[in-house]
C-alpha cells in the first residue's frame, strides 16, 4: 500500500534520499535530508549531549565540586575511575571492574573518551565514530551498575529503577540517532568536514 504525500516547496522529508549532482560536495547519495525544524531540534539535542560529556570531563579533571570534590580532580592526582569502579557491587563483571579501578590506562581511556565524544558532538564532526565510542562507554557503565540486579552483593537493595532500559541505554540511543540523521549539517563544522578528501574516501568518519 502506497502512502501519498503532498510535497511542499523548499522542504525535504525524512527518509527521502538526497539526489545532488554537485561533485564538489562529495556527499553520498544515501545521506538523509531533514525538514528544517527537525534538523534544528536534532542540532540542539547534539549540543545538549555534548555539554553533558564535556561537563563530566571538566568536573573530573579539575574538581569543580559537583561529582568530584575540589582538590581531588584528575589534574590534582585523583583518579576519575577508581571511586566508581571500586564500588561496583552487582553483576558478573565486578572483579573485572575492581581490577580496572584507578589504573592509568582506564583513567586515560575514560577521560579521552569523554573529551573526544564531547568535542565531536559540539563541533558536529565524526558523529559516527562518536556514536560508536559512546555506545561502548555506555554499555560498560551499564554493566558496572547492572540494573537487572535487585540486590547488591552485600544484600542491600540495588534501587534500580528499570532492569533493562536506564539512562545509559537512552544516551546510546540518542548518539546513534544523531549519527544516523547526520545532524552535522545543522550548525557546527560538519558541512565543511564532510567535504574533506579523506572523509569523502572514508564515509565512516562522517
Amino acid at each position: 500500500m502506497a502512502l501519498h504525500q503532498h510535497r511542499q516547496s523548499g522542504m525535504s522529508f525524512a527518509g527521502r534520499r538526497k539526489t545532488t549532482s554537485t561533485a564538489a560536495s562529495g556527499t553520498a547519495a544515501d545521506e538523509l535530508t531533514l525538514p528544517l525544524a527537525v534538523s534544528r531540534i536534532a542540532a540542539g539535542t547534539r549540543l545538549l549531549i555534548a555539554f553533558t560529556f564535556l561537563w563530566a570531563f571538566g568536573d573530573k579533571t579539575f574538581g569543580w565540586g559537583y561529582a568530584t570534590q575540589a582538590g581531588k580532580g584528575w589534574i590534582d592526582g585523583g583518579s576519575p575511575t577508581k571511586g566508581f569502579l571500586s564500588r561496583v557491587a552487582a553483576g558478573p563483571l565486578q572483579e573485572t571492574f575492581h581490577a580496572w579501578a584507578g589504573t592509568a590506562w582506564a583513567d586515560w581511556t575514560f577521560m579521552l573518551g569523554l573529551l573526544g565524544i564531547g568535542v565531536a558532538l559540539a563541533s558536529g564532526v565524526a558523529l559516527r565514530v562518536a556514536a560508536a565510542a559512546g555506545t561502548v562507554m555506555m554499555a560498560l557503565m551499564w554493566a558496572a551498575e547492572w540494573p537487572p540486579a535487585r540486590h547488591l552483593s552485600d544484600g542491600q537493595l540495588s534501587m534500580s529503577t528499570n532492569p533493562l532500559v536506564d539512562y545509559h541505554v537512552l544516551y546510546a540511543a540518542v548518539l546513534v540517532m544523531l549519527a544516523v540523521v547526520a545532524t552535522q549539517r545543522s550548525g557546527g563544522l560538519g558541512a565543511r568536514w564532510q567535504t574533506l578528501p579523506f572523509v569523502r574516501r572514508n564515509r565512516w568518519l562522517l
